[in-house]
């Protein structure tokens, strides 16, 4: 009985913390629109920001459209990128990727990185827009010289087949580590393969493991995605190293762990 009862006042006390977190949010959420509802520009690109990912407030894509708009309308840059967003999956506005490369394109010409690497995704894929690999790369760049990680790995990857770019594996290595150091799962995964081929750098089965095992100790969407082919691949490598090479690679990994994961989760 007595278990009952504080187990009884244990939930109450969560219900109670749960609706003061409620207040709380709502609350901000409520400054945020007066604000809003005032001109703020910022104010109007995060309100809409709180209905698009249901933050505080119950989602609503037409919501988050229309602050969006308000705010990309006085040219707020990561709204004009999240306007162009809603457009490209048509979420709270018919799917037009005309209009998402318009306002992409507003975003990224005032120096917005997540908006340029965008542009540079509609160039590449003819999404909107005419094809051309090769404006797909200035984009691309842009974003990538700004330290955005989705950025360099692409551009890597557009170095490696030699898309818009002259055919640069040293390129693309250096684009991948870029990316990979920032803890982004695809870049280490292609700068594992850049290792195991020796492409671009020199052939190195230490470092194949160590970035291709980092990794497959991720959770992540990007790592998963590799799933039963990674670990394939580690095995194989395992099969071809030697004793003191497998022990200085999962040394390696712990490092790179503490590196290029921890930081960035």
């Amino acid at each position: 009985m007595k278990f009952l009862k504080n187990l009884l006042l244990l939930l109450c006390w969560a219900a109670l913390l749960a609706a003061c977190s409620r207040t709380e949010e709502t609350e901000a959420v409520r400054q945020l629109r007066q604000a809003a509802e005032r001109g703020d520009a910022e104010a109007q690109n995060n309100l809409g920001v709180s209905y698009d990912h249901g933050d505080g407030i119950a989602k609503d894509d037409a919501e988050a459209v229309r602050w969006y708009r308000l705010a990309a309308e006085q040219g707020h840059a990561k709204a004009q990128n999240n306007l162009g967003t809603m457009y490209k999956f048509g979420e709270g506005v018919p799917k037009d990727a005309v209009a998402a490369v318009r306002w992409y394109r507003l975003a990224a010409e005032q120096g917005h990185a997540k908006a340029q690497y965008n542009l540079g995704v509609s160039y590449d894929h003819g999404d909107g827009v005419t094809r051309d690999a090769v404006v797909a790369v200035r984009w691309y760049r842009l974003a990538a010289e700004q330290g955005l990680a989705v950025a360099q790995n692409t551009l890597g990857i557009m170095y490696s087949f030699g898309e818009g770019v002259p055919k640069d594996a040293v390129a693309a290595a250096n684009w991948f580590r870029k990316a990979a150091e920032q803890g982004y799962p695809s870049a280490q995964y292609n700068l594992g393969k850049k290792y195991a081929t020796g492409k671009g750098v020199a052939r190195d089965m230490v470092e194949a493991y160590a970035w291709y095992a980092l990794v497959a100790t991720q959770r992540d969407a990007d790592a998963i995605e590799y799933g039963d082919s990674l670990g394939n691949l580690i095995l194989q490598l395992e099969e071809t190293m030697t004793g003191v090479q497998l022990q200085k690679a999962r040394k390696r990994v712990r490092d790179y762990w503490e590196r290029y994961v921890v930081p960035f989760r």
